[in-house]
């Protein structure tokens, strides 16, 4: 390998497992979902109420097209059909939390709740069409998709908590 490839890969290496987090040995995806949680909190205590949700969807475009364009070389350079150190699919599902509840909640429930919620449902892809996307979709989209139908369905949840106990996330 020369040194431009090796340059490159280091590059790519940082990118897709969101800057070392997804390295971990215990829950790399988990770990990297914190990348997204970084953004959110920093977008938060940053920028003005109305710059928020703008700042947080050009990230998240961000986020997924590096997993787009990085995917063949996660595949590659892992070996494997959904590299689980790959993390970039986690960071966009947790950046759909933020986007969608955003004019709600405490800044620290909302990252709580939001983040265990969605690694939850990501996990156990419990509610359709979660499952499905993820064994049937490969590629890009497959890897991406069903952390985005798992970042909707935590925002939704969190909606329905706040109309029914807004203390719980207030």
């Amino acid at each position: 390998m020369n040194e431009t490839n090796s340059k490159k890969d280091a590059v790519y290496l940082a990118i897709g497992s969101a800057f070392g987090l997804g390295l971990s040995p215990f829950f790399p995806g988990t770990c990297g979902t914190l990348a997204g949680v970084l953004a959110h909190v920093l977008i938060a205590w940053f920028l003005p109420a109305d710059m928020q949700v703008p700042a947080l969807v050009a990230v998240l475009v961000l986020v997924c097209a590096a997993n787009h364009l990085l995917t063949p070389w996660a595949q590659d350079h892992w070996q494997s059909r959904d590299p689980k150190h790959f993390v970039l699919d986690e960071v966009a599902g947790y950046l759909i939390v933020p986007i969608l509840f955003h004019p709600y909640g405490e800044l620290w429930k909302v990252v709580l709740w939001g983040f265990l919620l969605f690694r939850i449902l990501d996990i156990f892809k419990l509610i359709p069409p979660a499952k499905q996307i993820d064994q049937n979709m490969h590629g890009p989209w497959g890897i991406l998709l069903d952390d985005l139908v798992s970042g909707g369905y935590a925002a939704l949840i969190m909606y329905v908590v706040y109309w029914v106990r807004p203390a719980w996330i207030c």
